[in-house]
Formats: structure tokens, sequence, C-alpha cells
């Protein structure tokens, strides 16, 4: 009879333990407090998110000491595992700093020699020097392993040398050097949305796409149609059929430079319908 009354009380024990292990409050926090702060908004990359170099990052600031100063609204630093520092960057404005919100890019070459953990260290741009207005943001990534191995790919861009009358659905290819990756379509549209570099800029390439564009997602199907699908900053503020053609071109005819890719369908927030109107 002891034995059965010391069985039971074992048991009740074991489940209020257990009880109390599912009901005690996790100290994780949510993936919107990861990707956020007051006065910060990272849109890109996302917590926890696997990043390959060259990245962009892309985001908003919107006050409580985080605002614009001389075009730029911040710094970033990209750490590995051990603490080492990988990478560094402006957060330069791509709407006026003057204004808020302000819209952000940086755009981040590094190496890693292994897949391992990462942390994104944001801070605001004091132009004040005090200590106390100081911010800091960490948010924390997956790196992946840089290949050995280089790749050249091609991404199109409007030419106003090439292409004097300004054509609209006219593009014209310059070529990147990129790590070896497998997702090789998203980094063309990654490198497409960086835009032209200053020396390309010379030669008369520009391109039709907004600043601060984010692709969301790129899926290849089995029958060869590709559809990018890009946040609302592809058509903020486009108007006019010769730019959303423009638009589209870049898009399309870098995407049809892979064997794989036959069709390319242009979404925005999974909508394709309704989207870069004239």
């Amino acid at each position: 009879m002891k034995k059965e009354i010391w069985l039971i009380i074992i048991l009740a024990v074991v489940m209020v333990v257990l009880a109390g292990i599912a009901l005690w409050p996790s100290n994780k926090p949510a993936d919107n407090q990861q990707q956020n702060i007051t006065g910060l908004q990272v849109i890109s990359p996302k917590s926890g998110e696997e990043i390959s170099s060259p990245l962009r990052i892309t985001g908003v600031v919107n006050g409580d000491g985080w605002t614009g100063f001389e075009g730029q609204v911040g710094t970033v630093k990209l750490f590995n595992l051990n603490g080492q520092e990988l990478a560094s960057g402006f957060l330069s404005a791509t709407t006026e700093w003057t204004a808020l919100p302000t819209s952000f890019e940086a755009i981040l070459n590094f190496q890693s020699d292994a897949e391992q953990s990462g942390t994104f260290v944001f801070h605001n741009e004091n132009a004040s020097g005090l200590p106390e207005k100081d911010k800091e943001f960490v948010l924390p990534v997956k790196i992946a392993k840089t290949s050995p191995e280089n790749m050249i790919i091609k991404v199109y861009f409007n030419n106003n040398k090439m292409d004097p009358e300004i054509s609209c659905n006219k593009v014209f290819a310059v070529e990147r050097e990129i790590s070896k990756i497998e997702a090789v379509g998203s980094a063309a549209l990654w490198q497409l949305l960086i835009g032209p570099t200053e020396e390309e800029k010379k030669t008369g390439f520009f391109t039709s796409i907004n600043p601060g564009v984010v692709l969301q997602g790129l899926e290849i199907k089995k029958d060869g149609t590709a559809i990018a699908d890009f946040d609302e900053g592809l058509q903020s503020g486009v108007g006019g059929s010769c730019k959303v053609s423009a638009i589209r071109a870049e898009i399309t005819q870098t995407l049809k430079q892979f064997p794989t890719v036959k069709n390319v369908v242009i979404s925005i927030n999974g909508r394709t319908e309704d989207i870069l109107q004239p």
C-alpha cells in the first residue's frame, strides 16, 4: 500500500514539473522583435536567413535616434561565429535622407570558410557624437560557406549610348563575377537590383528599376516558367509604358540567360495582375 502511495506522489510531482516547463515563458524573441526595433526596420535579410556574398541589405529608419545625415543613416558590420568581422558598410539612404521614413541599403562583400552562425550589428548615424545617443541593433543570420570557385553571370540594363533613342525594351548585358552558388537565378536578380557600377554608368548603362527594391522569391517551374516576386518598391512611382517595358526587359533578359528559363512571370507580393501598369 505504501509503495502505491509513493508511486502516486512521484507521478504527481512529475506532472507538476512538466506542466511548469510547458507554461514557463520563453526568453526567445519573436521574429518581428528580432527584425525590428523602435526607429529601425531591417527588411532584408530576415532574422535567421542564410546569406552569401555579395549581399544587399535593405531597410527603413523612422526616428527614435535612427535618422539620416549627409546621405546615410548608419553603419552595419557582419561578424562570424567567433566574433571576427567579415564585412562592414554604410547604410546609404535611397530616399530623401532629411525626411522620415528614410529607406536605406548597403552592399556587403565577404568570405566565409565554413557554414556558420553570424551576426549583423547595426549602429545609428549619431551626428552629435554623444555616447548616450548611440543606438545598436543585432540581427542573427546564417552564413553560407563561400565557394572557392567563381562564375560569370550577365545582368541586363538600358544603355543611352548603345541605344541613343532609348527604345524602352532594348537592354544590354554587363558581366559580373560572383562566387559559385546553386541559386544562380536569384544571384543574378540581386546583382540587377544593385544597379550599374560607377564604371558601367560612365559607358551609358542605367537601370529603370527603383532603388531599394527587394527580391522576395524566385521559383523556376519544370516547364521553364520563372516566377520572380518583388516588393511594392518595384512599381512605386512608376509611370509610362516606356519605363514599365524597360523594367520588364531588364528582369526578363537577366533570367532568360539561363537555359532552364523559357518564360518569365513578374509578381509583386504574389500578385501578377494589375502590376507595372503604364
